[in-house]
């Protein structure tokens, strides 16, 4: 696949709409509409996309005067990504194609305290596990263009520079960190990874463009491509941090610093207990705290009282709620951040939204997100 043909605006506006029609597919009509381009323009960019293996016609469609229109849509196995969550504890790997869809998956226990070179060394490994396995890993997983994978995961796994069908690896990991430098900032518990040049050091290991995000803002943006998302929303993650990705006007909200959705470590209680980020009373240590002693419920009202003073600084759409903490009781945090809002007077929707890949699908998001200039 041509991927620098992808940095053109309008290609990849095109092939954003090619994705969100899914199997059903999109005329060249219905593109020049949606994007305001010439039906000439639309008909140059779709015959570029089709040339370059990205679109394929998907039959044809009734038209209200003249010959049938022929529908397009996009080609999943024209690209690959690697999609990398490094929590404190797991490891997870798994290769999504364009469209998104997980077709190989790997997860194994992992200690982030053990230093940044062996955590590195065995992300590598997972990677290159992944890759190496994807033709077998398929046969269990849906229909994604057999041949063409098995072709592009035997190249990759055999050559330490980077085929076309797999454009790069997104890695998520706790924050805070440097999104533009790619290096972690004093992670809580875990001050050693502190300005460590996580994806220089991937990339040299894996021969492949390496994308570093963290944890929760990796998991908002899958949440936020998907077509239905809402505009603004925070996806609150609860695991065994907590943190929370934050999305406005369809993007996500970084900050300058890319420090945004620090959410864990604002401070609730001034004569609270001690954190591992050097303050007092943060969110983060109470609703953990209250899990360790078997009080979900609790943990909810406290998750609660933080996504309220999201909702009311950024007059947000809707709270998402993700993390294996809540995904192991959803209806209780889901019912209890719901409570704490509706006594608030807050109209915003709560629900449970972050499935337990979600972060290592939105690593994956990191890489094929520019492809559809989202």
């Amino acid at each position: 696949m041509n991927v620098p043909a992808l940095r053109s605006p309008n290609a990849a506006l095109v092939l954003d709409l090619l994705r969100t029609a899914g199997e059903t597919g999109i005329s060249r009509l219905e593109l020049a509409e949606r994007t305001g381009l010439t039906p000439q323009a639309v008909s140059k960019i779709t015959a570029r996309l089709r040339s370059e293996g990205l679109a394929t016609e998907a039959g044809h469609r009734a038209s209200t005067g003249g010959k049938p229109r022929t529908v397009l849509r996009l080609v999943p196995t024209a690209g690959y990504a690697v999609g990398v969550h490094l929590d404190r504890d797991e490891l997870t790997t798994l290769l999504a194609d364009l469209a998104g869809t997980v077709v190989a998956r790997r997860t194994r226990a992992l200690d982030l305290g053990a230093g940044a070179g062996p955590v590195l060394d065995a992300v590598a490994e997972e990677v290159r596990g992944l890759l190496a396995a994807g033709s077998t890993a398929r046969a269990a997983g849906p229909e994604v263009g057999r041949d063409a994978l098995a072709a592009g995961l035997a190249s990759a796994s055999a050559s330490a520079s980077a085929p076309a069908p797999v454009l790069g690896v997104g890695v998520a990991m706790p924050g805070p960190l440097d999104h533009r430098a790619g290096v972690p900032g004093r992670v809580t518990g875990f001050p050693e990874w502190e300005g460590h040049p996580v994806r220089e050091e991937l990339a040299r290991r894996l021969g492949l463009p390496v994308i570093l995000d963290k944890d929760t803002n990796a998991a908002a943006l899958g949440l936020a491509v998907r077509p239905a998302a809402p505009g603004s929303f925070a996806y609150v993650h609860l695991g065994t941090g907590l943190g929370a990705g934050l999305v406005l006007g369809g993007a996500p909200l970084r900050g300058d610093r890319t420090g945004a959705g620090e959410l864990g470590h604002q401070t609730v209680q001034l004569d609270g207990p001690p954190c591992g980020c050097g303050g007092r009373g943060c969110l983060e240590v109470l609703c953990l705290a209250a899990v360790a002693r078997g009080d979900d419920a609790g943990a909810a009202r406290i998750l609660g009282a933080g996504a309220a003073n999201v909702v009311r600084l950024l007059d947000i759409d809707e709270v998402l709620l993700g993390g294996r903490l809540v995904l192991a009781a959803p209806e209780v945090f889901a019912g209890g951040v719901r409570e704490v809002l509706a006594g608030l007077g807050l109209a915003a929707p709560v629900r449970v939204a972050g499935e337990r890949d979600a972060v290592a699908e939105g690593a994956a998001w990191l890489i094929l997100a520019p492809v559809f200039g989202t």
